[in-house]
């Protein structure tokens, strides 16, 4: 399931969620990938965290570094980070996921080392990037447990793919069907494109095929 979700777009699985009544799974616009191009998709590894005045500077940078080394091969770590003052996400750490074939990274939070993440071409989307370490200033609160981003409720396991266009969360009891119907749409929306492309009116391609 997991070559079929990188290769399908999200305003495909995004349409297939809404009208299913599930309106509440795009994360927030402002989270975006590092570079144009970057693609990820994988069951979540989610992160909780908080801003808070770290005493003990050792003992936090273990609590993160124990969490990478747990992180699944081909899952996405999601990390719900309360915080909009400092990176929590940096090169060594991709570096890290990177080699242990983790899927990628998204970040309701900030990143730095851009350079150094992009050569080596590991997917993050995060919400701004900043140069200020946040082992100082922010606290891992526990992982694999539910968290939300904007108005996303995003469940340990729950499918999540990004491309250019943002990042879609698909609950894992019902990713397969969207996943199906995401497909389908993808290849009407083909057949409507040459169409358009030959002539034929939007209303009318809207009423051939349904979908537009």
């Amino acid at each position: 399931m997991k070559a079929r979700f990188e290769a399908i777009y999200t305003a495909a699985l995004a349409d297939v969620l809404d009208a299913r009544g599930c309106r509440d799974q795009t994360l927030p616009p402002a989270i975006r990938p590092l570079a144009p191009g970057l693609r990820l998709a994988g069951p979540a590894y989610t992160v909780q965290g908080r801003p808070a005045e770290t005493a003990d500077y050792d003992e936090a940078l273990r609590r993160v570094l124990r969490m990478l080394g747990e992180v699944p091969e081909g899952h996405v770590a999601v990390y719900a980070c309360a915080q909009d003052v400092s990176a929590h996400l940096g090169e060594l750490s991709v570096t890290s996921l990177e080699a242990r074939g983790v899927a990628g990274c998204v970040l309701d939070g900030g990143c730095r080392d851009v350079r150094f993440i992009l050569d080596v071409g590991f997917p993050v989307f995060s919400r701004f990037v900043t140069p200020e370490d946040s082992t100082w200033r922010w606290e891992l609160e526990a992982t694999q447990v539910p968290v939300t981003i904007g108005r996303v409720r995003i469940e340990p396991g729950d499918w999540v793919v990004g491309d250019d266009d943002g990042v879609v969360v698909v609950p894992h009891a019902i990713a397969e069907s969207v996943l199906v119907e995401a497909e389908k749409k993808a290849a009407t929306e083909s057949e409507i494109r040459v169409a358009v492309r030959d002539g034929m009116p939007p209303l009318a391609a809207y009423e051939q095929y349904g979908t537009f």
